[in-house]
């Protein structure tokens, strides 16, 4: 006999994983719970497949991803309902967000072996005896393990770049999300039948846990700033490299000079896309006092009219994880008991499976809702001096990932002042779907880079080799030098570096 669930909680029943949609509680799909053997032997079939996929070559490998590209972009449609049936986003929402992780593996592929070809790099004159040559080869394989918030975008952010890369990968989906794992899995054996190049292991941490010590060459992990240090910790008992995209905390800073209307429109879509579950998504906001009443009352305008629900007139659908309204309400609260104001939303806000956009004021720095991530529809809103001061109260934050800034003058200028991995400047997120651009944080919200160049370098490992082409002037690298031919050593050392 079934037990009563919670809608959107994941439950483990005979060996199998259940998702369930977080506003009707329907079942979404059952997945077989893997073990520390299953995944053992899932990164054993991986590594044999890894040796395949390396030796395709870049313009096999690049056929084969453009391949599963075309086949998501063709199926769009079927995947967007997956993704709101299993989340709750409106299918709008899914549609944007499948759209970026199809743009991610088309520049994966198109761009590898520019990136990662084997070339030819200048030698030293002191050893001008040999010539040079960087490499970059394939780790083998890659564990990676994927959020629920965006379970297209962001797991693919790392799959596509390890796969373009040359490294077969292991693929660990939320607990939440397990029916889009699956799925993208499916459409890439469709696409490359011959080898399990892409596999995915169902389950809870547990499972996670496993795949972080199952023997794979990295792990490559987005999720909380808690459970990072622990895969982090896990990874180092046997060197395992490790990229961790963390939590975030990002902060806007409207400048003087900045159209207030704009910035509105942008925190509004910053803050509260996807139900404000997204580790860019703006959280803060520092306005300079000349255009503060107007940004706020632009703000609360254009939030305001935002329609909440699961119908397809929604803009913000459910909180996936429920636990999270707990995190969203404490927020709340805790804001308004230290003097906050909402100006929009507020405590009855929350009511599951949904969290209504709240617009909170005056609240102190060092209140829970400025200093931690709420992951949920909710901004704070503080009157600053000057973008400057915005600039030093978003810094902070033990938090660097992402932020945005509004200026018509000095946005550039002031964006570069803020601790983090990315910036939009007059705009929102804008970088997280640009291919050619890195993604990642610093403190609390990690280190390593997916997407662009960096992001394939991330899953390669650099070779460098050097090979004698001529006969040494002066034998530096040997016992067999006389003392004639180390004073002509000295004499060339000083000579190329005696300066101008």
């Amino acid at each position: 006999m079934t037990a009563t669930r919670t809608p959107g909680v994941p439950v483990i029943e005979d060996g199998q994983l259940v998702s369930t949609n977080p506003v009707s509680g329907a079942e979404v799909g059952r997945f077989p719970v893997a073990g520390p053997a299953e995944v053992a032997a899932a990164v054993d079939r991986a590594r044999a497949a890894a040796t395949w996929w390396a030796g395709l070559g870049f313009a096999q490998r690049r056929h084969r991803l453009l391949r599963w590209r075309a086949d998501i972009a063709r199926r769009l449609p079927e995947l967007a309902e997956l993704v709101h049936r299993e989340t709750g986003k409106p299918v709008a929402e899914a549609i944007v967000e499948s759209g970026g992780g199809i743009d991610h593996i088309a520049w994966a592929a198109r761009n590898a072996r520019r990136v990662l070809h084997s070339r030819r790099v200048p030698s030293s004159l002191l050893q001008i005896e040999y010539s040079s040559r960087l490499e970059y080869l394939p780790y083998g394989v890659v564990g990676v393990i994927g959020p629920w918030n965006y379970p297209v975008l962001t797991p693919v952010g790392s799959i596509g770049y390890a796969l373009a890369a040359g490294n077969a990968v292991v693929f660990k989906p939320s607990e939440y999300t397990p029916a889009v794992g699956n799925w993208l899995a499916a459409r890439f054996a469709e696409a490359v039948p011959e080898q399990p190049v892409f596999q995915v292991v169902f389950g809870t941490g547990d499972t996670g846990a496993a795949l972080t010590r199952s023997g794979v060459d990295k792990v490559a992990f987005t999720g909380s700033t808690r459970t990072g240090k622990k895969i982090m910790a896990a990874c180092a008992e046997t060197l395992t490299p490790v990229l961790l995209e963390c939590g975030g905390k990002d902060a806007m800073i409207v400048d003087a000079d900045a159209d207030p209307d704009a910035a509105a429109a942008a925190a509004t879509w910053g803050g509260l896309t996807n139900a404000g579950q997204t580790c860019v998504g703006i959280e803060r906001v520092y306005v300079a006092d000349k255009v503060y009443d107007a940004f706020l009352a632009r703000l609360v305008e254009r939030a305001g009219r935002l329609r909440v629900g699961d119908g397809d007139e929604a803009d913000i659908g459910p909180i996936t994880m429920p636990a999270q309204l707990d995190a969203i309400r404490r927020h709340i609260d805790d804001a308004l008991t230290r003097g906050g104001r909402a100006v929009l939303g507020g405590p009855d806000a929350v009511a599951a499976p949904y969290a209504h956009p709240t617009i909170l004021v005056d609240v102190p720095e060092d209140a829970a809702a400025v200093q931690e991530e709420t992951f949920g529809p909710t901004l704070t809103v503080a009157r600053v001096r000057d973008a400057e001061e915005g600039v030093r109260l978003a810094n902070a934050s033990r938090y660097g990932l992402g932020g945005a800034v509004f200026s018509r003058t000095r946005g550039v200028a002031l964006a570069r002042q803020l601790r983090t991995g990315m910036t939009a400047v007059n705009s929102a997120i804008s970088f997280a779907g640009q291919p050619s651009l890195p993604f990642g944080g610093v403190g609390d919200s990690g280190f390593g880079r997916i997407h662009g160049a960096d992001g394939l370098r991330e899953f390669s490992r650099p070779k460098a080799i050097t090979k004698r082409r001529l006969p040494s002037p002066l034998p530096s690298l040997s016992f067999d030098r006389s003392p004639r031919q180390v004073r002509l050593i000295t004499r060339a050392i000083q000579l190329i570096h005696r300066g101008r």
